[in-house]
């Protein structure tokens, strides 16, 4: 670990669906409004593969916590992803 970088420190109260939706649109790069999060990834125009590598990077600097790769490959939507990744 670089002992340079900066402390991550989840957001106070826990890391929520609306710091989930910032995230996919500022870190990720990925137009998204929160009533898309549940949708399937086949309904999100703008979603590859690139996109989920990104996430789980970003998800897991953003939470301080592995997020579990395998299961998010089953993941169907943006919103399994995030509940994967904040209860595991």
């Amino acid at each position: 670990m670089d002992s340079t970088a900066p402390a991550i420190v989840p957001a106070p109260g826990g890391f929520t669906l609306d710091d989930y939706v910032r995230l996919v649109n500022d870190e990720i790069g990925m137009p998204l409004e929160p009533e898309q999060v549940a949708c399937d990834f086949d309904e999100l125009p703008d979603w590859d593969s690139l996109y989920l590598l990104k996430l789980v990077t970003a998800l897991e600097l953003a939470t301080s916590r592995k997020v579990p790769v395998g299961r998010i490959f089953e993941a169907r939507s943006l919103r399994e992803i995030y509940d994967l990744a904040v209860t595991g």
